[in-house]
């Protein structure tokens, strides 16, 4: 029953969907479907964080979409791809679909995971809901580079907390791919700070800067503080423009750096040079060689 009011006046039940803070055109069903609400439009707190970190890195994707779809259709080539790697869920790639994609009527979106049953519920549901330029691969990132039914080129990039080392796969899958822009919310990192504890030893007695990982509370921030300084030198020093920003507030996740990546192709010297420093100061100088390899031909600019 509604409750009355002081002057009489019944209040009517209020719409749970109306407090969510959902966006202009958002379906209520895909997200029942997604389970971020529930059949009568609840939501609870862990799905309320979900939901807000997502639509925060939709924020960063839409003018993005936009002046890539505008380029695309001015040029008349291709339509505009995305790659979401370690889609997990696909939270991101459906709700770029449904709120972007579906009315643009081109593009397409892949999802890749390694974990087979969230790729057949994603695949069921894209089939449920008529998204039919949704694409789902049960894959590492790294092997859907080498996919020969993949696109050749990529416009987007994006990894949602891909973790460990995905998410350097996925910039190098960007780098492979020729994205024009990438979006990335780094996850944790061991490769690094696993590194970091193999020279410990020999770092302590070479440089009082060891002692900022001597602790092994220490090696794991370090470690993932070095990693993501290191990759955005690295995205600089193959011809990227790089933003370093928060992704939602830290109430809402421990892990919320936000890499925003745009191709200028203005490679830069000096964040290739700077990148050969740091890993020879961090004892990480085999990385060079795997995980940050620079191309034979100079960077074009010194700044």
């Amino acid at each position: 029953m509604a409750k009355a009011d002081k002057a009489g006046a019944k209040k009517l039940p209020q719409d749970p969907t109306q407090q969510l803070d959902l966006r202009p055109g958002q379906s209520i069903e895909l997200l029942k479907a997604l389970h971020i609400l529930t059949r009568d439009g609840k939501i609870n707190q862990d799905s309320r964080r979900k939901l807000k970190q997502v639509y925060h890195l939709y924020q960063f994707i839409e003018p993005l979409l936009k002046e890539l779809s505008a380029d695309e259709h001015a040029d008349g080539g291709p339509a505009v791809t995305l790659a979401d790697h370690g889609a997990g869920k696909s939270y991101l790639g459906f709700i770029l679909y449904d709120l972007f994609f579906k009315a643009l009527g081109r593009g397409q979106i892949y999802g890749i995971e390694t974990r087979a049953p969230l790729v057949e519920a994603s695949q069921a549901l894209a089939k449920q809901l008529g998204f039919d330029r949704m694409h789902f691969l049960n894959m590492s990132v790294a092997e859907s580079t080498r996919v020969e039914s993949m696109p050749e080129r990529f416009d987007i990039v994006t990894a949602l907390h891909a973790c460990d080392t995905a998410t350097d796969d996925a910039i190098a899958f960007g780098l492979e791919k020729k994205a024009r822009a990438m979006v990335i919310v780094p996850c944790c990192q061991a490769e690094v700070a696993a590194c970091l504890r193999e020279t410990k030893a020999l770092s302590l007695t070479r440089t009082p800067l060891a002692e900022l990982w001597r602790h092994p509370i220490h090696t794991r921030e370090m470690g993932s503080q070095i990693t993501n300084v290191l990759r955005c030198l690295y995205l600089e020093a193959s011809g990227y423009q790089v933003t370093v920003t928060e992704l939602v507030g830290w109430e809402h996740s421990m892990k919320n750096e936000l890499i925003v990546a745009r191709f200028t192709g203005n490679r830069k010297r000096s964040a290739a040079e700077r990148l050969q420093q740091l890993l020879k100061e961090f004892g990480l100088d085999r990385l060079a060689e795997t995980r940050f390899r620079l191309p034979a031909a100079a960077p074009t600019t010194q700044d």
